[in-house]
């Protein structure tokens, strides 16, 4: 319940989710560990107050065969002074049976508590992992938008042209940089190395195509 409530203003917070449940958790677990404890105390106390039950009605049990045998010794003073001390000892154990049915439903809402607590535990975990992978992806998401803004703004567009412009640049200085330079000797040769390929490849061409008028129907 605490999470589901406090959820949505954790994230309008811009806190973070997964810290904050953990907390909770946290919190939910301690106080199991405390109501366990009381439980624990509880249980211990009601069987002091059984064995303190049990010991009066054994007192009052006693005490009511001594009076019976006061009464066949013909003693009934001791009778009378025996029947006194049985009520005695019935009364505190009829009160201490009183102390026993309280302490057992204290015992059993303890343990319905821990029941409970458990139960909300688990379900607490569970949902502490699905939020978290919730709060995840939206901060991927988050973060995939704000790059997409920041590629299509007007800044980023003028950074990209002034890298093109550099760019650029840097090419036309490069191709000034043999720009006007006198060819070397070697240079020289190589181009004229050059041509004669291209003019034993063209003589070449124009030696096929003779060929092939002469050798055509039209050509006789």
């Amino acid at each position: 319940d605490i999470i589901n409530s406090n959820i949505n203003a954790m994230l309008d917070r811009a806190e973070d989710p997964a810290k904050l449940i953990r907390l909770m958790i946290q919190e939910m677990e301690d106080t199991l560990v405390e109501v366990k404890a009381s439980c624990a105390g509880a249980m211990a106390t009601r069987k002091k107050i059984q064995r303190e039950h049990e010991a009066n009605l054994s007192r009052a049990k006693q005490w009511a065969e001594r009076a019976q045998l006061a009464v066949d010794r013909g003693r009934e003073d001791l009778a009378r002074e025996a029947l006194h001390e049985k009520r005695r000892y019935q009364q505190q154990a009829d009160r201490v049976e009183q102390e026993m049915i309280q302490s057992d439903a204290l015992v059993e809402q303890y343990q319905d508590d821990i029941v409970q607590l458990e139960n909300k535990l688990g379900v607490a975990r569970d949902k502490q992992r699905m939020l978290v992978q919730r709060h995840h992806a939206a901060q991927q998401k988050q973060k995939a938008q704000n790059g997409i803004r920041r590629m299509d703004s007007a800044e980023a567009v003028m950074r990209f042209e002034e890298f093109e412009n550099r760019i650029e640049r840097m090419e036309a200085e490069a191709n000034l940089v043999n720009h006007g330079r006198k060819p070397t000797l070697e240079d020289q040769f190589t181009m004229l190395e050059g041509d004669d390929d291209i003019e034993r490849e063209l003589q070449a061409l124009k030696s096929s195509s003779a060929r092939q008028l002469k050798d055509s129907p039209s050509a006789s």
